[in-house]
């Protein structure tokens, strides 16, 4: 695998790892329908970026000798992921017309009904 092809992949595991504990409310993809509270979403996250970390590694590794990393790595990585999961925060946070939501034009016709 080429580095092109490489940085590829990893840019879209990061994405699709981002973005998964927003898209569903099973817990890690296979424990059972419920109710996750954002606090396991972040665990979901950090399991995520564990595994992106892994894939990484692996994907440096079959290219060629692994680099020592140091924190400026790490922390510019994690940034990169958070920014990566923000459109499945919007979508499960901020977007409006969610069932069981209220949007404030109807907040704002019922105040003047009734």
């Amino acid at each position: 695998m080429n580095i092109t092809a490489a940085a590829v992949v990893w840019l879209v595991s990061g994405f699709v790892l981002a973005n998964w504990p927003f898209f569903t409310e099973k817990k890690f993809f296979l424990f059972g329908q419920g109710f996750k509270t954002m606090g396991f979403r972040i665990v979901e996250l950090s399991v995520g970026f564990a595994l992106l970390l892994a894939i990484g590694f692996g994907l440096e590794a079959s290219i060629g000798r692994l680099q020592t990393q140091t924190w400026n790595f790490y922390a510019i990585s994690l940034c990169v992921f958070l920014l990566m999961a923000y459109p499945g925060f919007v979508w499960r946070y901020l977007r409006r017309g969610r069932v069981g939501r209220t949007t404030v034009s109807s907040e704002t016709e019922e105040g003047k009904q009734g």
